[in-house]
């Protein structure tokens, strides 16, 4: 008797393999070199970001106040080395640059991350929206060899996503996801609740 799942396993990684040729295939868009700012609140480029690297990956955060974002962003503690090794790679938030260096302690994140506060790049990747609300997601860049940067490709984060290995593990239980969300996890011993909590909860 036929596997029907097996056999839709089979075709999303078919469709997988036509996405990814699809986005080689895509004329990049050239991008200016942004100004960010570091964790110490000094200013760095887009272009520096790239270290020794011709590709980036920049991980577009919502910030601390978002749950959602802290999953994904501790999800990267696991590969972001490995993605190191073939690109550069850096977390980057709307949320000012000391709020990102105190929660990114506070999460054990041990890769790169920047405030994107007031520079306009999400909102110029795509990655806000028109009521000024950030969006989560990933933008691959490409640094050529003449110094110019170009998106090469860009994509959406969300419950179901590729980027997240706690969505397809879910999808496996009898009983699914089952109305669970994510939370901030060990940072609640910290979070006393407010505005002003290191979470962002209220």
């Amino acid at each position: 008797m036929p596997d029907r799942i097996h056999e839709l396993q089979i075709e999303i990684m078919k469709l997988k393999q036509t996405l990814a040729q699809e986005i080689a295939d895509r004329e990049p868009e050239p991008v200016e070199d942004w100004e960010l700012a570091k964790l110490d609140g000094t200013a760095i480029n887009l272009s520096e970001l790239f270290g020794d690297k011709s590709e980036l990956l920049v991980i577009h955060n919502m910030g601390r106040g978002c749950s959602y974002c802290s999953l994904w962003g501790d999800a990267m503690i696991g590969i972001a080395k490995h993605l190191e090794q073939r690109s550069g790679f850096v977390l980057c938030s709307n949320d000012p640059a000391e709020v990102i260096a105190e929660f990114r302690e506070l999460r054990g994140w041990d890769y790169p991350c920047v405030s994107g506060s007031g520079s306009g790049f999400a909102k110029a990747m795509g990655y806000m929206s028109d009521e000024d609300s950030p969006e989560p997601g990933v933008s691959a860049f490409h640094k050529q060899a003449d110094g110019s940067i170009v998106r090469t490709a860009h994509a959406s984060f969300g419950p179901g996503d590729d980027f997240c290995g706690v969505w397809p593990m879910l999808d496996l239980l009898k009983g699914g996801i089952n109305g669970w969300e994510p939370m901030h996890g060990k940072v609640d011993q910290y979070c006393s609740g407010g505005e002003d909590s290191p979470c962002g909860c209220s």
